[in-house]
This record gives structure tokens, C-alpha cells and sequence, in this order.
């Protein structure tokens, strides 16, 4: 396993947003230099600077939907970076009782296993915008061909497999949204997702596909003993937890194995 490959999430994505580590690796340095997310300048002496204004801003938004009504301090963290978010970009709906819109489920599953992994609310609240924002522009075009990539990578790896995904007509009716929108946010344990997630934000989505082919490897006599798309499905939408670090090392393997070893790479 790559050294790369068991760096923490919160402390790849400070590295990758101007906080230079010890441990930072040249690969890295076009990143930190282009700032991609936008979270903090490049400048060491502006961060406390800008930490405070994010602050600020963190707290000026979250009074005024406390005003509105539209939170209170009975509600769940990751709904109120939601609400934060809605308001931020011009889509909070006119009552909180309106029905949640699929990219808003998306939203809220990333910030709930976020929150796993960053204590701190307004970094959480930062780092979950950047990283929605960044599927939503840099990965917009990409996260779409993802199925189709995915069953190519499985036919290459276990072509009988995918021959029995279609006969089942699985094939379409796997989760990819889950899987690919969401990107394992609910479905993989925190200390795997932050792993994948690394993978992610350093500028490639298609760790996704190798994730989601491994566990289709992983779970392969489960899944060939299922012969309904309904009972697959449901089945891969809730593999047990306990093969998930083992499941994310043998997909940046496979990630290694078909993409040599990319930085950028979407």
C-alpha cells in the first residue's frame, strides 16, 4: 500500500488549500500553487486572516436562517450546512418543509460523514461546500460516464460476473448514485471514505469505479447467488463494514494496475 494511500483526508485537503505538511509531496505542489477550491490564499500570514472571515461569514448565514426560522439548535448539524449551502447559492426553498431535491440528498449525505471526520462546524461547513463544488464543476462531465467506465473495469477484471449483472438486469439498476454522486458517503465507514476521498480531491474520480468494481469482486459469491436485480442491489447498498479498509486497498490497487500512478487523472 502506498504511503499516499493512508495520508488523512482533513490533512490532505489542508495541504492541497495552502497549509503546507512535512510530509508534502512534489506531486502536490501545482495543486497548493493553483489553490483549485479556494478555500485559503497561498500565503501563510493571510490564513488566520481569511479563517476569520470564513468565520464570519459561517456565523452571519447561520443567524439569519435561524431568523427565518429555517434552523434552530434542535437541528441536525449536516441540515444546517445544507440550509447554509441552499442560501448561500440562491436555492433555499420558501418553507423547510418542502421536499429535498436529489442534489440536496446528495448534500446532506457527504456532510453527514464529513462530520466524522472534521470537528471543527465551519471547517466542516467549508470543507464539505468545496468538496460538493468541485463534483458539481471539476467531475460534472465525468461522474455521468462513470457507469459505463465502471462496467468496463469489471469486464476486464471478471467479464462472467458482469455477464450475470446483465442476465439478472442489474447492471442498470446498481447504486450508482450512491456509489458515484455521493461517492460511498453512506455506504463505506468514515476510516475507508476518507481514504477514497483523499483520492478524490488530489484530482481523480475514477478511484470511484475501482472502489465499486472491488466490491462487486469482493462480494462475488454473494452476489452470483442472487438472480434479481431488486435482491442485488439491496444487497450493495448495504455490504457489511467489516471488509471496507480491505475492500478500499485492493481498489487503489486496481486504480494503480489501470491508470499507473495518476495525480490528475479524472
Amino acid at each position: 500500500m502506498t504511503e499516499d494511500s493512508q495520508r488523512n483526508f482533513r490533512s490532505v485537503y489542508y495541504e492541497k488549500v495552502g497549509f503546507r505538511g512535512v510530509e508534502e509531496k512534489k506531486s502536490l505542489e501545482i495543486l497548493l500553487k493553483d489553490d483549485r477550491l479556494g478555500i485559503l490564499p497561498p500565503h501563510h500570514e493571510s490564513h488566520a486572516k481569511v479563517m476569520m472571515y470564513r468565520k464570519e461569514q459561517y456565523l452571519d448565514v447561520l443567524h439569519a436562517l435561524k431568523v427565518v426560522r429555517f434552523v434552530s439548535d434542535a437541528t441536525p448539524q449536516a441540515e444546517v450546512y445544507l440550509r447554509m449551502y441552499q442560501l448561500e447559492s440562491g436555492k433555499l426553498p420558501r418553507s423547510p418543509s418542502f421536499p429535498l431535491e436529489p442534489e440536496d440528498e446528495v448534500f446532506l449525505a457527504i456532510a453527514k460523514a464529513m462530520e466524522e471526520m472534521v470537528e471543527d462546524s465551519v471547517d466542516c461547513y467549508w470543507i464539505t461546500r468545496r468538496f460538493v463544488n468541485q463534483l458539481n464543476t471539476k467531475y460534472r462531465d465525468s461522474l455521468p460516464q462513470l457507469p459505463k467506465v465502471f462496467e468496463q473495469y469489471l469486464n476486464l477484471e471478471d467479464g462472467r460476473l458482469l455477464t450475470h449483472l446483465k442476465m439478472c438486469s442489474a447492471a442498470p439498476k446498481l447504486p450508482y448514485d450512491l456509489w458515484f454522486k455521493r461517492c460511498f458517503a453512506g455506504c463505506l465507514p468514515e476510516s475507508s471514505l476518507q481514504r477514497v476521498w483523499d483520492k478524490v480531491v488530489s484530482g481523480s474520480c475514477k478511484i470511484l469505479v475501482f472502489v465499486a468494481v472491488e466490491i462487486l469482486l469482493t462480494f462475488k459469491i454473494k452476489v452470483m447467488a442472487l438472480n434479481s436485480a431488486e435482491k442485488i442491489t439491496k444487497f450493495l447498498e448495504n455490504i457489511p463494514q467489516d471488509s471496507s479498509d480491505a475492500i478500499v486497498s485492493k481498489a487503489i490497487d486496481l486504480w494503480h494496475k489501470h491508470c499507473g500512478t495518476p495525480v490528475h487523472s479524472s
